[in-house]
């Protein structure tokens, strides 16, 4: 663990499946199965001429559509669309806030993989 990171400083928020927004929960007390229901933190919006490459891919892990932000994103979904491990794909899924040497540090993952193995991040 990082210098000045503790376990208890970290949180997370995330909208639920109905649109309802949970704030600022301990890391340590969020379920996988509140994780995984969760609906994207922030959307994108794409436009002709912009210089990355978004869109909407349709995933047969999960019978939906799944959101990426870049070629790599879609590289990387596609792989895990593929594995015969991965239950869930949840795109852009929280906000984790952690403070880090007296700094507040946030971060949105790519992805949530749910797997046989437990859940698993694409940063």
């Amino acid at each position: 663990m990082a210098a000045g990171l503790r376990a208890a400083s970290i949180t997370v928020s995330l909208r639920g499946p109905d649109g309802s927004q949970v704030e600022n929960r301990e890391w340590s007390a969020s379920s996988i199965d509140l994780l995984a229901a969760a609906s994207p933190w922030r959307t994108f919006r794409w436009y002709r001429g912009q210089r990355h490459y978004s869109g909407t891919y349709w995933s047969a892990t999960m019978c939906d559509h799944v959101i990426y932000e870049s070629r790599l994103e879609l590289a990387r979904l596609l792989f895990a669309d593929f594995d015969p491990s991965v239950r869930r794909v949840v795109a852009q899924p929280f906000l984790l806030k952690a403070e880090v040497d007296g700094a507040v540090r946030k971060h949105i993952p790519d992805y949530l993989l749910v797997t046989d193995e437990g859940p698993w991040s694409w940063m």
